[in-house]
């Protein structure tokens, strides 16, 4: 792992707790989200990869699952 964050997932008046690991490692470069169970997968993906590009950041070039 390579860093464990803690957020919030707001439904309704309640909020639960998020826990995001990353991890990157060696290989062909992939950015991956796991645990979600439906098509929420591919638009968290997308955002990340917004929110990453509106900071100027870039994508190593290397394995990323966020779990």
């Amino acid at each position: 792992m390579l860093s464990l964050i803690y957020s919030a997932a707001i439904n309704g008046v309640e909020a639960d707790i998020v826990e995001v690991e990353t991890y990157i490692s060696s290989g062909m470069p992939v950015f991956s989200i796991v645990g979600l169970p439906d098509a929420a997968v591919k638009e968290s993906r997308d955002r990340v990869t917004a929110a990453m590009k509106n900071q100027d950041l870039i994508f190593r070039q290397e394995k990323s699952p966020l779990i």
